[in-house]
């Protein structure tokens, strides 16, 4: 059948009873690269986050800044690292549940932090945003007062600065933002 067959469907969630989640069209998934279902994880990643937000889907976070899972994954995953025995806690989960078809060792291809050489979970997390021409005038008057080196760095900043509508100001990084 084709992919439009499932249309306004859903699915049962496999290990949270009573959980259903909807099928949905998303242009970043294509027959080319995979079988063209695949899992929205809303908090994970740039395009289930833009599917997510365009179906006013929630888009609760059930990692925290260490790699763990909350308390809102429930009491088996509680705690438990994504990257480590969080994996296999799931694993055991799905075949409690009769939900795992078929298991295989995979490399995913994470991100990596190019400081400590780790793979990265990208994860969504509360911010606030302001949208307003003084904040991108004062940006750029203080950045014109910035030693900057090289000096014609400074042009490409100030462009940058000026086409940018939605402001973000955080340190998500332990060890500060580039």
């Amino acid at each position: 059948f084709s992919g439009a067959d499932l249309a306004d469907g859903s699915c049962a969630h496999p290990t949270i009873p009573g959980r259903v989640s909807p099928l949905l069209p998303a242009n970043h998934v294509t027959m080319t690269k995979g079988t063209g279902l695949v899992h929205t994880a809303p908090a994970h990643g740039m395009e289930d986050y833009s599917v997510a937000s365009h179906h006013q889907l929630p888009t609760d976070c059930l990692v925290d800044e260490s790699g763990r899972f909350t308390e809102a994954a429930g009491p088996e995953l509680k705690n438990k690292n994504v990257l480590e025995e969080g994996n296999e806690a799931v694993i055991k989960m799905l075949q409690a549940a009769g939900s795992l078809l078929r298991e295989e060792k995979y490399v995913h291809s994470y991100p990596y932090d190019w400081r400590t050489k780790k793979p990265m979970i990208i994860r969504a997390s509360k911010q606030w945003f302001v949208n307003t021409a003084d904040v991108k005038a004062a940006a750029q008057d203080v950045l014109k007062k910035v030693k900057v080196i090289p000096t014609s760095a400074v042009n490409r900043m100030l462009e940058m600065l000026d086409r940018r509508t939605f402001w973000c100001i955080s340190r998500q990084r332990c060890w500060g933002v580039p």
